[in-house]
């Protein structure tokens, strides 16, 4: 069979195609079409509305993710449209007529793209703003009503969701010890200290102010030198994390180490705090003088407090 255009046709391709991790599940066809935040695209035939507007979101569909297109959007020499995010996974080849592909944009498309207001992805969430594509890219990076990720850094888990729902995961999945107050006290106990490797004690979650805090400790090399690091985030975003500050403080034989700060958000990962060593960090042999006896067994107690900043 001859190819029109001068192109030839490419090998059936079986491989499957799903929307990416980086595609815009908020710009899906449907849920365009069922958001009350629309603006019709001029040019497109009959009166503004419903009808028009649909009509729109359907000519900027990828037929293969079926998320709505953004630029660059390519077509083959047949004129059959798909995202670029698909295209790079069709191995050239259309996805409608088997065409090769080549790398030809559909420039009124991409105008159409540009010229269409789209509600916030976490709409569902509370945010209730429009914004052209790209101004709405850079806003849902950021926007205050995204999920958060589950702070636990026992294990990696990948459940996302906004406070009520994280904590209650966390004492129903996790196990977390859930404790109310504003100062607390806890020990912490390792034999064989000598032998220090990665080690994460199990995450304590305070109440206080009718607010989450999420204490961490654990065990890590600092480079080549062996150290323990406790630090507190907070379950929230980093402004409301700043009306907060904290104190731990650890000791032993009449010394003590005291360290002062705010609470991190959780919007930072745990890797990242702890990298960034912002927290108390305790290094071994110090512990092992605060633990006393004969340093064959690391006895830490650990005191804190946390206060609401006027």
């Amino acid at each position: 069979m001859s190819a029109g255009h001068g192109g030839g046709f490419c090998h059936e391709v079986t491989e499957s195609c799903i929307a990416s991790s980086d595609s815009d599940p908020a710009s899906s066809s449907a849920d365009l079409r069922s958001s009350a935040y629309r603006k019709a695209a001029p040019g497109f035939g009959g009166n503004p509305g419903r009808s028009s507007n649909n009509d729109v979101y359907e000519l900027l569909e990828c037929p293969v993710c079926m998320n709505l297109m953004n630029p660059p959007i390519y077509q083959c020499p047949n004129g059959h449209t798909l995202c670029s995010n698909c295209k790079a996974r069709m191995h050239n080849c259309c996805p409608t007529c088997r065409h090769e592909l080549g790398n030809i944009r559909c420039l009124a498309l991409e105008k159409v793209a540009e010229s269409i207001e789209l509600p916030c992805r976490y709409q569902i969430l509370g945010c209730h703003d429009i914004f052209p594509y790209y101004s709405k890219l850079k806003h849902e990076k950021h926007c205050k009503y995204r999920p958060y990720n589950c702070p636990y850094a026992g294990a990696e888990c990948s459940v996302t969701g906004d406070i009520p729902l994280l904590v209650m995961h966390l004492k129903m999945d996790h196990k977390v010890d859930m404790q109310d107050g504003c100062t607390f006290s806890h020990r912490y106990v390792k034999s064989n200290p000598e032998e220090v490797g990665n080690a994460i004690w199990m995450l304590t979650v305070f109440n206080c102010f009718g607010r989450q805090f999420c204490l961490h400790f654990e065990a890590f090399h600092l480079e080549t030198a062996p150290v323990y690091m406790a630090f507190l985030r907070f379950m929230g975003d980093e402004d409301e994390a700043k009306q907060f500050s904290y104190t731990l403080e650890v000791g032993g034989n009449g010394r003590k180490l005291t360290w002062q700060g705010i609470p991190r958000s959780i919007r930072d990962s745990h890797k990242k705090v702890r990298d960034s060593q912002d927290g108390l960090i305790i290094q071994r042999n110090l512990a092992l003088f605060f633990s006393g006896s004969n340093r064959q067994e690391l006895k830490l107690k650990v005191t804190g407090r946390i206060w609401k900043e006027q």
